[in-house]
């Protein structure tokens, strides 16, 4: 049936005014009952590993005129100011973490048990958070006390020190973490509900850690736990979200990838990583996929990597100096995301001097107000830790970072386990966590001791032929993970060339000035990490004689503290030779 334009007219006019907005919303949907698509905001995050105050770091950014600028960036405070201001953006909104929330934390939520990063993260209002592989510190066990909550003595260290821990208000996810049972550990999806009716649409959440958890974390503390694929357990349950109704489908996973212009937080400039192949094997019906672990920032529209996989992939680098603000647009008719953009946004903080130099806070980029109630929460944990965060630890020369800190870390180790038969200390590089600055006279605390290896480690002396030490130190140039140069103590040197096959890349071994003897013994001492075989050097877990020393931090101080004003090394023990 047709109506007269004028008969129209006047049944229009004669319409009550309240009723005309509902009248024209409705004609906008179109006769086809079509409805306009409904924008939801992520906020994503990843590797915030505890940083209650600000890291001391910058980001590196475009200053507008072809160069870079240096922002001061993180903080919890801050963190929750930034995530306010980009969920206010959107009417409907989810705030996600890709893993490693919490240990290899600063000083003053460590010593609690991260007990104090799950309370910042209820507050700033988390909902989701995957699994990393330093959730599994401490073992499954404490893992599970921090979803759950309670005051279960399951660390050496007492928890619930400052108050009753109330465990984590948002959904620890764990896809691919599987128990003895054969059930994941934690739920391995979840799924929100955005606008009423017609206009509702679904998002479904998959989080899950990487497959090689099991070769990053000390082994009892995950013992009966497997981890499986990371590609087959996202695909596995697409089907399934899809059933319950999912428009929209986001993946939380724990890997990631590098870019080549680190200047640039929201660029995808040549874009390599270990999630790479993980992305091409995805079910193209993901929509977004926000990684971690790599400590790096990018935004890639991966279809312009590979147009068979059209996936929106971020990364807002590390310790909450970056917050990612995500849009989605989804039709909630057609059932799917119609249009994905994405932005890394800089959690500009105050001021503070590196080892670089004083960085200051710039008008290029938004600037933050630190969040009062986040920062009072912060301030009584950070009053708690004064005592060990001001011990005094000795005293250095100058500011230390890079490879010349893994130096000094080994060399302090090495001094520690001479007892235990020691010629030679390795020190990973992706366990030195930050740069080490002494205050005035060269003055270090133990809380600057702290936050460069806040892991607790031991110290592990073991008997290794030259032969084995040479096939360790090709394992850091393997396909099995990211290059890694183990850094050596004083007197050991070597070189390694990429350009050659793997196993061949290490050559010129030398101690003290001679060759090292393939057949001969050496005592070699690491951390109880590598000791186990961890970042993937599982040739150290072949132990033999093996001495258990005292505490890395230990160690470190002591080394300190035996000398009036401890040097910086500056030679270069492990050298890449470059053509």
């Amino acid at each position: 049936m047709t109506f007269p334009q004028n008969r129209i007219a006047r049944f229009v006019r004669l319409l009550p005014a309240a009723l005309l907005p509902i009248l024209a919303a409705c004609a906008t949907t179109g006769v086809t009952g079509s409805a306009a698509p409904v924008t939801v905001g992520i906020v994503a995050i990843n590797d915030f590993h505890g940083a209650l105050e600000s890291p001391r770091q910058s980001v590196p950014a475009p200053d507008g005129k072809g160069g870079t600028v240096r922002v001061p960036a993180g903080g919890a405070a801050y963190l929750a100011s930034a995530i306010d201001t980009v969920r206010a953006k959107y009417p409907y909104h989810l705030t996600v973490s890709a893993g490693d929330l919490i240990s290899a934390s600063q000083l003053a939520s460590s010593i609690y048990l991260d007990e104090p990063t799950v309370g910042v993260a209820n507050r700033f209002g988390l909902d989701f958070n995957a699994v990393g592989n330093h959730e599994f510190d401490r073992g499954r066990n404490e893992l599970l006390r921090m979803q759950r909550g309670g005051c279960a003595q399951l660390t050496a260290r007492k928890p619930c020190q400052v108050e009753q821990f109330g465990g984590a208000k948002f959904q620890f996810l764990a896809a691919s973490t599987i128990t003895e049972n054969g059930q994941t550990l934690f739920p391995a999806y979840g799924i929100r509900t955005f606008g009423k009716g017609r206009n509702a649409v679904r998002i479904g959440i998959i989080g899950l850690t990487l497959k090689g958890t099991s070769d990053l974390v000390t082994r009892g503390g995950i013992k009966g736990l497997t981890f499986a694929g990371e590609a087959e357990t996202i695909n596995a349950l697409i089907p399934v979200l899809k059933a319950k109704g999912a428009d929209a489908i986001i993946v939380l996973i724990h890997q990631g990838g590098q870019q080549d212009k680190p200047d640039d937080p929201s660029g995808c400039a040549g874009f390599t990583g270990e999630i790479r192949p993980i992305l091409d094997a995805l079910d193209p019906r993901v929509d977004l996929v926000v990684s971690g672990h790599t400590h790096k920032s990018y935004v890639c529209n991966y279809g312009d990597l590979n147009p068979a996989h059209p996936v929106l992939l971020t990364s807002a680098g590390v310790y909450g100096e970056e917050v990612t603000d995500i849009t989605l647009q989804i039709d909630p008719v057609a059932h799917r995301v119609v249009s994905k953009r994405a932005v890394n946004v800089i959690v500009q903080s105050g001021s503070y001097a590196g080892a670089l130099g004083p960085v200051n806070p710039t008008t290029i980029y938004p600037q933050f107000t630190p969040r009062a109630d986040v920062a009072g929460y912060v301030q009584t944990y950070v009053d708690a830790s004064k005592t060990f965060a001001q011990k005094p630890a000795g005293h250095l020369a100058g500011p230390a970072s890079g490879k010349a800190l893994g130096q000094l870390i080994a060399d302090s180790q090495f001094a520690a386990t001479r007892g235990a038969g020691a010629q030679i200390a390795f020190m990973n590089p992706f366990g030195v966590r930050t740069g080490l600055v002494p205050g005035d006279g060269g003055q270090v605390r133990f809380g600057d001791l702290y936050a460069v290896q806040p892991f607790g480690n031991t110290l592990i002396t073991q008997t290794m032929t030259g032969a084995e030490i040479k096939a360790v130190l090709e394992q850091g140039f393997d396909t099995n993970g990211p290059n890694q140069a183990l850094t050596p103590s004083a007197g050991l040197t070597y070189r390694y060339d990429l350009s050659r096959l793997i196993g061949d890349r290490v050559s010129d071994l030398m101690l003290d000035g001679k060759p090292l003897d393939p057949a001969a013994s050496y005592r070699v001492t690491t951390n109880n990490f590598l000791a186990q075989g961890g970042d993937s050097f599982s040739l150290l877990a072949k132990q033999r004689e093996a001495v258990i020393g005292g505490v890395d931090l230990d160690a470190m101080q002591a080394w300190l503290e035996a000398v009036p004003l401890r040097a910086v090394p500056s030679e270069d023990r492990a050298t890449e030779i470059k053509h």
